[in-house]
Parts: C-alpha cells; structure tokens; sequence
C-alpha cells in the first residue's frame, strides 16, 4: 500500500492524507482542518473506490470563489499519486 500526503493549494484545508492499495483503490482518506463533517463524509464515500474514478468525478469542483475546494484538491492529490 502507498501512502500519499498532499498540502493542497487555496482551501482551507492544510494536508491531505490517503493510501492507494495495488488495485490503485482509496483508503484512509483523511483532511486536516477545513469543513470537518464534508470532508469526513468525501473520506467515507471514497472508501474503497477507484482512484482514478474518483479523481474525474471531484475535478472541477469549486467552492465559492476559491476556483478549487478540498474536492478538487483530492482529485489533483490523486491525479499526481496516480
């Protein structure tokens, strides 16, 4: 299993935690700070799914403004593990 950390950019989240098994399957999705309850609830819906599935689905997922969100920043974590 690899593990990956991530400082995502423009959000308010500061790191970005997951494992990518052989399968390049998720696991462990974690956020550091950010939207506590969102971002706990991205970690359990990606469980077990697809890297690269999950990464086309939250690409271009925008919050506000900000022109990217905690989503969109796993998508690009994901994208560069992959």
């Amino acid at each position: 299993m690899k593990h990956v950390s991530y400082i995502p950019q423009g959000v308010c989240s500061v790191k970005i935690d997951f494992d990518l098994d052989d399968e390049k399957k998720l696991h462990n999705v974690v956020f550091e700070r950010g939207c506590n309850g969102n971002l706990k609830a991205i970690g359990r819906l990606v469980e077990g799914k697809d890297a690269a599935e999950i990464s086309h689905l939250l690409m271009g997922n925008q919050c506000g403004m900000k022109g990217t969100s905690c989503a969109d920043q796993l998508a690009k974590a994901i994208a560069q593990a992959v």
